[in-house]
């Protein structure tokens, strides 16, 4: 009887759970999920303010070895006829000739335009110019693409552009400043955009255009975004930077 009593009274075991397969696979999975969800926010989110940053700074740069000689008082923008001086022959692929100015994008806007839209070699954060479309200043069309995710996603506010909206695209020359129009939805294929005239492949071109393209909706190839903008005034570096992008030009010069 004691003897019974006492196997009473010791502390039962405690049960050993059993792991099963399904539940190691479960908890795999679940560890899987966390690390895209990471990598997702690293690449959609993080890695764009990363990239935009320094593509920003590289565009400064860009301006600031142009700018050395620039006139320390503006004198105004000029209007000439026919135009303001047209870049001279595209780089070659993958070189950075200009930049592009945003007011509409914040207040320190500014991205590199290199020559070709390569994925890896120029949309790497930068904005390409379509080879076989025209330079800054040229009547006809200058046509630019740029992402709206990952990559720095450039064009990433593309859709809040309001019509009125100045677009500057800067040179060792000085400044074009463009007026932003329009908009259009095109399919992948719709190349016509990049016409002399836009969607018009006949007409000869008389005015100076700047047409802008991006995937669209965001995180999605489906269709393009164009925003169409047409040319309004020449500043020459000579001088000094439009009074609306004065403070960006200031605090390059600071920096």
């Amino acid at each position: 009887m004691v003897a019974e009593d006492a196997l009473r009274l010791r502390p039962r075991a405690a049960k050993r759970h059993r792991v099963s397969v399904i539940g190691i696979i479960g908890e795999l999975f679940i560890s899987a999920g966390v690390l895209v969800l990471l990598f997702l926010g690293w690449q959609l989110w993080l890695n764009d303010l990363v990239v935009g940053n320094q593509q920003n700074k590289q565009a400064s740069q860009l301006s600031q070895s142009w700018g050395k000689n620039e006139a320390s008082a503006p004198v105004g923008p000029q209007r000439p006829d026919p135009g303001a001086p047209v870049v001279g022959v595209a780089p070659a692929n993958a070189v950075s000739f200009a930049t592009l100015i945003v007011p509409r994008f914040g207040a320190d806007y500014q991205r590199p335009i290199a020559e070709g839209i390569g994925v890896v070699d120029v949309l790497n954060g930068r904005i390409g110019h379509y080879p076989g479309t025209q330079m800054p200043g040229a009547v006809g069309n200058v046509a630019i693409a740029g992402h709206r995710t990952t990559w720095g996603a450039p064009f990433t506010a593309i859709n809040e552009l309001q019509v009125g909206d100045s677009i500057y695209i800067e040179t060792p020359d000085g400044w074009y400043k463009y007026i932003f129009r329009s908009l259009e939805f095109v399919q992948p294929t719709g190349v016509g955009v990049l016409d002399a005239v836009p969607q018009s492949p006949s007409t000869a071109p008389t005015d100076r255009l700047l047409t802008i393209t991006s995937c669209n909706p965001k995180f999605s190839a489906a269709e393009r975004f164009v925003a169409y903008s047409v040319f309004d005034t020449w500043y020459p570096r000579a001088g000094g930077a439009p009074a609306e992008i004065a403070g960006l030009t200031q605090a390059k010069a600071a920096g």
